[in-house]
C-alpha cells in the first residue's frame, strides 16, 4: 500500500499542495506491524545486496537490493538524485523545496565487472558495489571525488526505524561549506550540525534565543566539498549533520522521512551553486528601488510603548530622510501598526491601531514623497480585533491549519481556498490603503514554540513534516500575489526560510542586540546564507535590541550598506536606529555610505542579474571564489560584494586596524589606490570613517550620480572607476526596474572592456545590446594610474587636458581629462553616448 507525504491538493490554484496523510490509520498499522516483525526495534536495516538485473527507464537506473530499492536519476551529466526505499514506494514531487523534476536526456553508459556496476556521463561516473551495495562518485577523469566505502565498519546508506541516513568517508583535507543561515562557523568540518528552523526555544534572554550555536532561522540543507562536489538532502525534515564530529574518518546526515539526496559535481564552487539553483530555483530580480536603502519603523512606539504609534511618526520619518539627503526608497511598518488582539502574543488582526488616524493618507503622503513601495509586518495567525474577528470567522469557514477542537490559528498556506480567504478577508483591506508589500514574521512558530512567546504553534507527525517549509510556502504567498496586485515583481521581507527561500526574497537575519559580540557572527550568517545559494540577504543595520553605541552603529551601517540589501531598522524606544539619533558623526558617516551605496547601484544591479542567472550570491565568502586556498577556509569576517570589490568590517571596538586577507592575485585599496600584493595577509588602517575596500586588479566599477532615490530619472551619465591590470571587463546590466519583462528577454546589456599594456591602456565601452532601450547616456571614467598620461584619446582623435579639477568639473559639454597627481585619478569625460560604440586610448 503507497504511503504517499507528498500529496497533491486539486484546488484553483494547481501549484497549492495539501499535505494530509491519505491512508487510513489501519493500513498504516499493518504496514508497522509487519515491518517490526521483519526488522526488530532499533535494528538498522542497510540496502543489503544487488539482487536481479537493473533498469533504465529514461534517466533514471532503478537496482533491486535484498532490503531495498535504489534509485539513480541523472538530472544532468554533473548531477545525480540519489533515492532509496525500503518499502518500495517513493513519495511524489513537492513544490516548496524543489522545482526542478523534468530533465532533459542524459547519455549514460553502463558497465559491469565482478562485484560492481558502472555508470558514466561526460562529467561523473558512479561505481555501485554490489555486495553489499555501496556507491562511490569519481570524476570523468577518474579522481575519487566521494565514496560510502570506508576502511571501517560501517558506511552506506541505513533506515532505522523512522529515520534514514547516509554515511561517507572524510577525506583529510576535505572542508565543508553551506547549511544555510549559520551564525557558528563558516567551515563546518569536525563540527555536528542540527537543522530545523528557529532561533532558539524561549522568550529572548542572554543566554537562549541569543545563543548563536543554537540559531537557525534559515538552514539549508546543502553542502559544498573542497573535494569538488556538493550534495542537497532533499528532506522536509529536521535533519543532524555529523561532518567529521564523531569520526574523522567519517561523515554522515539523517533525518525522518524517504532518503532522497542530489549529488552535485562542479568542480568549482559557482557550478555546485548554478546547478543546485537550477533544482531549488533561480533568485528573481526584486524591483530596482529595493536594491537601495530599506527602512523599517516601529511608527514611534514598539511593544509596551505602542500608545506613541502615529501615521504622524511615519510621515515625519519618512520626510526626515528626505530633508536631510538620506537617500531611502523602501520603508516598512512593523508589528505596533496594528491592534494585538484577544489572543495576544502579537498575532494579525489586519485593523490599524486607534493611534494612527488616516493610513490611506499616511501611504499617499510617502508615496509623495517618492517612496516607491511601503509595506506591513504581519504574522500567519489570526487574531480577533474590536472589528472584523478574522480568528473566530477563520475558523468558522474551516480556513485555518486543522487543529483540534477548531483550535487553530495558523493560514493555511498549503491549501489554496484558504489563501484566498486570507487575502479577501484580511490583506485586500490593506492593499487598497495603499500597502505594496509585508514583512512575514515568525514563520518558526508552526509546528514549534514560537520565538516571541510561549505559543505553541501546531503538533503532530504532519507539522513536524511541515515545520521548515511553512515559511517557504508563507512567503511564497505573498510574493506571488502582491506582484500579481502591483502589476511588478515581486517583494517580500521574511526572516525563516529553508531550501528554496531564494525564490521569494529576501532574507534579513534576525533579531540580534545591538552588541559588538552579535556584530561578526551576522556577518557569518550572510556568508553562510551565500553559501547556500540564498543571495537577497539583510540584516538590522546596529542591530535590533538595545540602544547601540554610536562606534557600533557607524561600524555596522557602513557593513549595512555594503551588504546584498541595505536595512536600518530597530526597536531600542526612542531611538530605533534612526541614524540622526546616535550623534552628528554617526548621521554624517551613515548619509556618506548610503550615499555612496546609491552612486553604486548600476555595479550591485548588475550583480543581482548575475545572481538571477547563474546563482552566484551578491555577498561572497572568500571560499566561494578561492577554494584551492586554505588561508580562506576560516575567514569569516571578509566578502566579496559581486565580483570586484573585497569589504572588510571592522568588528572591534576602537580598533585602530585591522588584518585583512587579500586572495592570489593583485589588489588595490579603494580609497587610496595604493596596490597590494595577494594570498598574504596585511595590515590596515582603519579610521572610524573608513570601511576597508579592496577592488580586484582590473576591477571595473559602474556608478551613477548622486541621487534622493532610484525613483529618478535614469542617469544621464555613468562613471566607469577603473582599476587597469591586464585583460578585464565588465557587464552592466539595464532594464525597465520593475516589470517581468526581464524575464521576456527586455533588457540591454553594456560590454565594458580595459586593456593594461606596457605603453597604453585601452576602454571599449560598447552600445547597448538586447530588447530593452536604454536611455541615451554619457560616460566619465576615473582610472587609477601611477603616472600622469601623455596623451588621452577618443576613437583616434586626442582630448584636451584641463588645467584643474574644478575646470574639468565646471565644463560639462566638452570631452576632457585631467589627471590629479595626489589622488593618482585620472578623471575623462567622453563626448560620445550610449548610441556608440566608444573606444579611449590613455597614452602611457
Amino acid at each position: 500500500m503507497k504511503m504517499n507525504y507528498w500529496v497533491k491538493y486539486s484546488q484553483t490554484e494547481a501549484s497549492a499542495v495539501n499535505w494530509n496523510l491519505q491512508t487510513s490509520w489501519s493500513v498504516v498499522m499493518s504496514i508497522v506491524f509487519c515491518f517490526l516483525i521483519a526488522n526488530p526495534v532499533n535494528a538498522q536495516v542497510t540496502p543489503g545486496d544487488a539482487v536481479g538485473q537493473w533498469e533504465k527507464e529514461g534517466n533514471i537506473i532503478t537496482i533491486p537490493t535484498s532490503n531495498a530499492d535504489i534509485k539513480l536519476e541523472f538530472c544532468t551529466p554533473s548531477m545525480v538524485r540519489v533515492r532509496a526505499s525500503w518499502d518500495g514506494e517513493f513519495a511524489e514531487p513537492e513544490p516548496w523545496m524543489v522545482t526542478q523534476y523534468d530533465w532533459g536526456p542524459v547519455q549514460v553508459e553502463s558497465s559491469e565487472g565482478d562485484g560492481f556496476y558502472d555508470f558514466e556521463t561526460t562529467d561523473l561516473r558512479l561505481r555501485v558495489s554490489t555486495a553489499p551495495l555501496r556507491i562511490a562518485f569519481y570524476s570523468s577523469g577518474g579522481e575519487l571525488l566521494s565514496t560510502e566505502k570506508l576502511a571501517s565498519s560501517g558506511g552506506g546508506m541505513v533506515k532505522n526505524q523512522d529515520t534514514v541516513s547516509v554515511k561517507k568517508k572524510l577525506f583529510p583535507e576535505e572542508q565543508f561549506f553551506g547549511f544555510g543561515e549559520r551564525m557558528d562557523f563558516v567551515n563546518q568540518r569536525g563540527k555536528k550540525i542540527k537543522l530545523n528552523v528557529g532561533r532558539g526555544l524561549g522568550r529572548p534572554h542572554i543566554v537562549g534565543a541569543y545563543n548563536i550555536l543554537e540559531a537557525n532561522y534559515s538552514p539549508v540543507p546543502f553542502f559544498m566539498s573542497t573535494r569538488g562536489y556538493g550534495i542537497f538532502f532533499h528532506t522536509p525534515y529536521r535533519s543532524t549533520w555529523d561532518m567529521g564530529h564523531s569520526n574523522p574518518d567519517s561523515y554522515s546526515f539523517k533525518a525522518a522521512g524517504e532518503l532522497d539526496y542530489y549529488f552535485i559535481h562542479g568542480p568549482e564552487f559557482p557550478s555546485i551553486l548554478d546547478s543546485y539553483t537550477e533544482v531549488t530555483g533561480k533568485s528573481p530580480l526584486t524591483p530596482k528601488a529595493t536594491h537601495g536603502l530599506n527602512v523599517g519603523t516601529y511608527s514611534g512606539g514598539t511593544w509596551g510603548h505602542e500608545e506613541h504609534t502615529s501615521t504622524d511618526y511615519v510621515v515625519n520619518l519618512g520626510r526626515k530622510f528626505k530633508e536631510l539627503g538620506i537617500p531611502a526608497d523602501i520603508l516598512h511598518l512593523d508589528s505596533t501598526w496594528r491592534i494585538f488582539g484577544k489572543n495576544g502574543h502579537g498575532s494579525t488582526t489586519f485593523e490599524w491601531r486607534e493611534t494612527f488616524d488616516n493610513p490611506t493618507a499616511m501611504f499617499d503622503s510617502l508615496y509623495a514623497m517618492g517612496y516607491d513601495m511601503v509595506g506591513l509586518h504581519v504574522r500567519p495567525r489570526y487574531d480577533n480585533g474590536k472589528k472584523y474577528n478574522l480568528l473566530d470567522r477563520a475558523r468558522e469557514a474551516n480556513m485555518v491549519y486543522p487543529e483540534p477542537d477548531n483550535s487553530g490559528e495558523f493560514v493555511n498556506f498549503f491549501d489554496s481556498t484558504a489563501i484566498d480567504w486570507w487575502w479577501e478577508n484580511g490583506v485586500s483591506m490593506v492593499v487598497e490603503q495603499g500597502a505594496m508589500f509585508f514583512k512575514t514574521d515568525e514563520g518558526s512558530a508552526f509546528g514549534r514554540k514560537a520565538n516571541e512567546s510561549n505559543k505553541v504553534g501546531p503538533q503532530g507527525k504532519d507539522a513536524e513534516r511541515l515545520h521548515n517549509v511553512f515559511p517557504v510556502a508563507y512567503a511564497k504567498v505573498p510574493f506571488e500575489r502582491f506582484s500579481k496586485e502591483n502589476n511588478m515583481r515581486g517583494f517580500n521581507l521574511t526572516r525563516e526560510g529553508y531550501a528554496g527561500i531564494q525564490r521569494y526574497p529576501y532574507i534579513w537575519a534576525g533579531d540580534w542586540p545591538s552588541e559588538w559580540q552579535y556584530f561578526e557572527p551576522v556577518i557569518r550568517a550572510g556568508l553562510n546564507m551565500g553559501l547556500s545559494g540564498v543571495g537577497y540577504w539583510s540584516h538590522n543595520m546596529g542591530g535590533f535590541e538595545h540602544k547601540a553605541d554610536p562606534e557600533l552603529y557607524i561600524r555596522w551601517s557602513q557593513f549595512g550598506m555594503f551588504s546584498p540589501i541595505a536595512h536600518v531598522f530597530g526597536m531600542d524606544h526612542p531611538g530605533y536606529k534612526e541614524p540622526w539619533n546616535y550623534g552628528e558623526e554617526a548621521q554624517r558617516i551613515f548619509k556618506k555610505y548610503d550615499r555612496m551605496r546609491y552612486r553604486f547601484i548600476p555595479y550591485i544591479y548588475s550583480e543581482a542579474w548575475e545572481m538571477h542567472n547563474t546563482g552566484m550570491p551578491l555577498m561572497r565568502a572568500l571560499v566561494l571564489e578561492y577554494q584551492d586556498d586554505e588561508n580562506v577556509y576560516g575567514i569569516d569576517d571578509e566578502y566579496l560584494l559581486g565580483d570586484n570589490l573585497l569589504v572588510a568590517p571592522v568588528t572591534t571596538k576602537g580598533a585602530k586596524t585591522r588584518i585583512v586577507y587579500l586572495p592570489e592575485g593583485t589588489w588595490y585599496d579603494y580609497w587610496t589606490g595604493k596596490e597590494y600584493k595577494g594570498k598574504e595577509y596585511h595590515n590596515i588602517v582603519t579610521p572610524l570613517e573608513k570601511l576597508p575596500l579592496f577592488v580586484k586588479a582590473g576591477g571595473i566599477l559602474p556608478q551613477r550620480n548622486n541621487i534622493e532615490s532610484l525613483g529618478e530619472q535614469p542617469a544621464d551619465t555613468l562613471t566607469l572607476e577603473i582599476f587597469p591590470h591586464g585583460t578585464s571587463s565588465f557587464e552592466i546590466y539595464d532594464d525597465d526596474g520593475s516589470s517581468k519583462d526581464y524575464e521576456n528577454g527586455e533588457y540591454a546589456i553594456t560590454s565594458i572592456s580595459s586593456e593594461d599594456s606596457d605603453d597604453q591602456i585601452e576602454v571599449g565601452v560598447e552600445a547597448p545590446e538586447g530588447d530593452y532601450e536604454v536611455p541615451e547616456r554619457g560616460y566619465k571614467l576615473l582610472v587609477h594610474l601611477d603616472d600622469k598620461p601623455d596623451a588621452v584619446e577618443e576613437d583616434g582623435t586626442q582630448i584636451s587636458s584641463a588645467s584643474s579639477l574644478a575646470a574639468f568639473r565646471d565644463d560639462i559639454h566638452s570631452a576632457a581629462w585631467y589627471f590629479d597627481e595626489e589622488s593618482g585619478q585620472l578623471h575623462i569625460r567622453l563626448s560620445g553616448s550610449s548610441s556608440d560604440d566608444i573606444t579611449a586610448t590613455i597614452e602611457k
